[in-house]
């Protein structure tokens, strides 16, 4: 299944090439703030028009049991105000991934549980984003944008951050903010 939809995305990502008028090479600032090393890539699709990929992969175990290992992926189709690459946009995501979290506290007291428990599992979903770019000079852009919208999260529970057999296995609707970016661009035209 998973080579499966990698062979899609490549043939998907080679088609689009031959056809866009304009390559984005990006980096997600946010991302970086969780040590999630992360690389995005955006295609033109027509004038007012992208799609936009990005993924990232933390693979780290950090100190006192602390774990935030994931991948996850996030293709978004982007409808631009003005023109691509400049300016305001509103897009449609979809994301998916795999986790394994563990003695992590998270703001505004979400999902207090992860400082004592590991979960494992994934997540599928999609939603809707609003987001602007700045441009910096003739190659490089400044983007911020956020987004909403739902995730199916499937998990195994452990007792501890690094031990134990599984307590439960279970299922969670998420719905709230799916997307935070503030990245830098490179313009390949």
């Amino acid at each position: 299944m998973k080579k499966g939809i990698f062979i899609l995305l490549i043939s998907l990502l080679w088609s689009m090439t031959s056809y866009s008028q304009n390559f984005a090479i990006k980096n997600n600032l946010l991302y970086d703030a969780t040590l999630t090393p992360n690389l995005g890539f955006e295609f033109g699709l027509s004038k007012k028009s992208t799609l936009d990929i990005n993924a990232g992969y933390n693979p780290f175990t950090f100190s006192k049991g602390k774990s935030l290992k994931h991948w996850a992926v996030q293709p978004e189709y982007r409808y631009w105000t003005c023109e691509k690459f400049n300016g305001s946009f509103w897009g449609f995501h979809l994301h998916g991934g795999e986790f394994s979290f563990a003695g992590i506290k998270l703001p505004f007291g979400m999902f207090p549980s992860l400082r004592d428990y590991r979960y494992e599992g994934f997540f599928l979903g999609g939603g809707i984003s609003f987001g602007h770019q700045w441009i910096l000079s003739k190659r490089w852009n400044l983007e911020a944008s956020i987004g909403a919208g739902y995730a199916h999260i499937k998990y195994d529970k452990y007792p501890c951050r690094d031990c134990g057999p599984k307590i439960k296995s279970g299922h969670y609707n998420y719905f709230g903010p799916t997307k935070a970016v503030v990245s830098f661009i490179y313009i390949i035209n």
